[in-house]
């Protein structure tokens, strides 16, 4: 059977240039952008069950307390499905978790996810795959494939920054709802994901510059 067509995939910080180059030459507005953010990050993160572990960790507290609370984990040897299993919901509760994410740590656990096919598959079927898991969304869904399958083409626009940066960005009046904002970001395609980058950069600037940390 033939490898599905999977688009670019972002490998170096040459492949995020290319594709920042690309949507300069096809949206002007992007070049203000990066005229204040300077070359994008490639932010490129690991795959697997432990990254999206974090990514549960981290809904919804401060990044201060997704550490810690990862570090006790870590410590734990609770950073694969084997061990998760084998721990039940108070022994995950001890180790920082709430009721909840300790029963969504156990869902990707019990989930089985074949994470190298995972990362052969179209990334419908990457979002399909994840969010069939309680406690993953669709947002956890596109960044995993955004950033740890490297997927060039993939946004994710249900994030609040990514909205906020196209209002200020392209001046729209109101802050460009989710589907609003899925709409927009398809003049990006391919490099729908080097878009992202490049609001998100754009996004910390602006508000540096209004003075909100």
């Amino acid at each position: 059977m033939a490898e599905p067509d999977l688009g670019r995939i972002i490998e170096t910080e040459a492949c995020v240039a290319e594709g920042a180059a690309w949507l300069i030459s096809h949206e002007p507005r992007f070049a203000y952008a990066l005229e204040l953010t300077g070359p994008l990050p490639l932010r490129r993160n690991p795959q697997g069950f432990n990254q999206l572990l974090g990514a549960i960790i981290s809904q919804q507290v401060s990044v201060a307390s997704a550490r810690a609370i990862r570090a006790r984990l870590d410590a734990a040897g609770m950073t694969a499905p084997a061990p998760i299993l084998a721990t039940d919901e108070e022994g995950l509760r001890a180790l920082g978790l709430s009721r909840q994410k300790a029963r969504y740590a156990r869902a990707l656990a019990e989930a089985g996810i074949d994470f190298d096919a995972l990362a052969h598959a179209p990334t419908a079927d990457v979002v399909k795959t994840l969010t069939v898991v309680t406690g993953i969304g669709v947002w956890t869904a596109e960044i995993y494939a955004m950033f740890s399958l490297g997927r060039a083409d993939v946004f994710a626009p249900g994030d609040l920054a990514l909205q906020e940066a196209a209002r200020m960005l392209f001046g729209l009046e109101e802050r460009p709802r989710e589907k609003a904002m899925r709409q927009m970001a398809e003049d990006w395609s391919p490099w729908r994901a080097v878009a992202a980058r490049a609001l998100w950069a754009y996004y910390h600037v602006a508000k540096q510059r209004e003075g909100i940390a």
